[in-house]
């Protein structure tokens, strides 16, 4: 990766932490809305990549800003996915102001039987609005 390319990195401290990062967006066809970008999830036990492609970020963005709007909390899971299921979010409001989000990254064809989850905690409220600031701007990055 190069130093001046877009890129969003999260994680959790801790005694294995996991960190995410996503890098790399791009336009494979052009002027078409297909968005590629990577994910990678390194740790001390884990170290995977995988391809997420998007229609147009599928939203990301907006979901993330949705969790944030709704600082004050809501029951139950709220989830997202990429075009080919290969991110997917569970987000759970938790007591105490925290929102848990559990990162899926599965593995595309031909090798898509595995599949690795992450959880990364965040502040309700402002940091998830800037997560969502963050990952918009990545998303509006691209280059064809």
């Amino acid at each position: 990766m190069i130093e001046d390319d877009p890129a969003v990195r999260l994680g959790d401290t801790g005694p294995r932490p996991v960190h995410l990062l996503f890098s790399g967006p791009t336009r494979p066809f052009g002027d078409d809305p297909t968005l590629d970008f990577l994910v990678k999830a390194r740790g001390q036990w884990v170290s995977i990549e995988t391809l997420v492609r998007t229609w147009d970020g599928d939203g990301l963005d907006t979901f993330l800003s949705s969790l944030a709007e709704d600082f004050r909390g809501w029951e139950g899971a709220r989830t997202w996915c990429s075009l080919e299921r290969d991110l997917t979010i569970s987000a759970e409001h938790r007591a105490g102001g925290y929102v848990h989000l559990t990162w899926g990254i599965h593995g595309r064809p031909p090798s898509e039987a595995w599949h690795f989850e992450t959880t990364t905690v965040h502040a309700a409220g402002e940091d998830m609005r800037n997560l969502a600031a963050e990952l918009h701007t990545f998303l509006m990055s691209t280059t064809a």
